[in-house]
């Protein structure tokens, strides 16, 4: 699950990591009283669930409250990758002398929690990592923050900041995301950029944190950060009905029932040359509304070829799936 930069911010201040405090604005005129109440230049952020807002014209840099409202009005009129700003994050502008690239993520390969560091900065981290891999810095860390210690991080914050006074604080500042990560059931703890300021400290100065949704159970506070009209709406949708709904860039449509099934499904597509357009699982007991809904957001596709049907019999009563499909049919 994907939450706001002035969301994960917040929380990296509750875990003890430094990190800008803004002032949320959803109207120009609301930007304007921020930037005032600020002082000095702020910076305008887009908060959308989407990468590039820079390069998308999200992130403004202003002087005044005049320009911040101009600004505003200028970036709630966006569609970043198709999603429509609604709030902009107004923060004070921050000086700072150099940046560098830090998250930390479960690294699939070998089922641990790592950080992933670069010295470099993380602007184009994929580019560099494709580029420079060398340049990127691994660190295996145990999975209970309990069994870390300063001394397990010593190695990546001496390569990312040189200065022993930085390199203890950015060591303490590991400590805490691992307690975050642990705590609030992250995926993805990424600060793009950690800044060293010009007053000499560490500071996130953007922020970006996936909640796990499995454990959405267990976690009443991450529910509550759930942004509905920043997600996909096909994905919302899907959600609603009660089905699991991902959309992808191919051709061929795929309605399935159970995720390892649909994930076999997908994987044979590939196998034979073609590209899925969606993963689907529509679940192991489908009424013929949740199949006539899967069907809808599939046919949303402007790409769609075909659409490939694969219900394995079991639990799901073929007959209800059957029903579904005349009622597409009669669409």
């Amino acid at each position: 699950m994907k939450i706001h930069e002035y969301q994960a911010q917040a929380m990296l201040r509750e875990f003890g990591v430094p990190a800008p405090e803004g002032i949320l604005a959803s109207t120009p005129a609301e930007a304007a009283a921020a930037a005032k109440k600020i002082g000095g230049a702020c910076v305008l952020k887009a908060q959308v669930h989407s990468g590039g807002r820079g390069k998308g014209g999200g992130i403004r840099r202003t002087a005044n409250p005049a320009e911040a409202e101009a600004a505003a009005r200028a970036i709630l009129a966006l569609r970043i990758q198709n999603l429509p700003v609604r709030k902009v994050y107004v923060v004070p502008a921050a000086s700072f002398v150099r940046e560098v690239y830090l998250s930390l993520l479960l690294d699939r390969a070998s089922s641990r929690l790592t950080f992933l560091g670069c010295a470099a900065g993380g602007v184009e981290i994929e580019e560099t990592a494709r580029k420079s891999p060398g340049s990127i810095i691994r660190l295996p860390v145990p999975a209970d923050p309990a069994g870390l210690s300063p001394e397990m991080l010593a190695p990546l914050a001496n390569a990312l900041f040189p200065s022993p006074a930085l390199a203890a604080e950015a060591s303490r500042l590991m400590m805490n995301l691992a307690r975050l990560y642990r705590a609030r059931d992250c995926s993805l703890i990424e600060l793009n950029p950690l800044v060293e300021t010009a007053a000499g400290g560490l500071l996130a100065l953007d922020a970006k944190i996936l909640l796990d949704d499995s454990a959405l159970y267990r976690q009443p506070a991450n529910v509550l950060l759930r942004d509905p009209d920043s997600e996909d709406p096909a994905e919302a949708e899907a959600r609603a009905a009660g089905l699991s709904f991902v959309g992808l860039d191919g051709d061929i449509g795929c309605l399935v029932n159970g995720a390892g099934l649909a994930m076999a499904t997908m994987d044979t597509i590939k196998h034979f040359g073609g590209a899925p357009a969606n993963f689907l699982d529509v679940g192991g007991s489908s009424s013929p509304e949740k199949t006539a809904t899967a069907l809808r957001l599939i046919r949303r596709n402007p790409r769609l070829k075909a659409i490939l049907i694969n219900i394995f019999g079991g639990i799901t009563r073929c007959e209800d799936v059957a029903r579904g499909l005349l009622a597409s049919f009669a669409e």
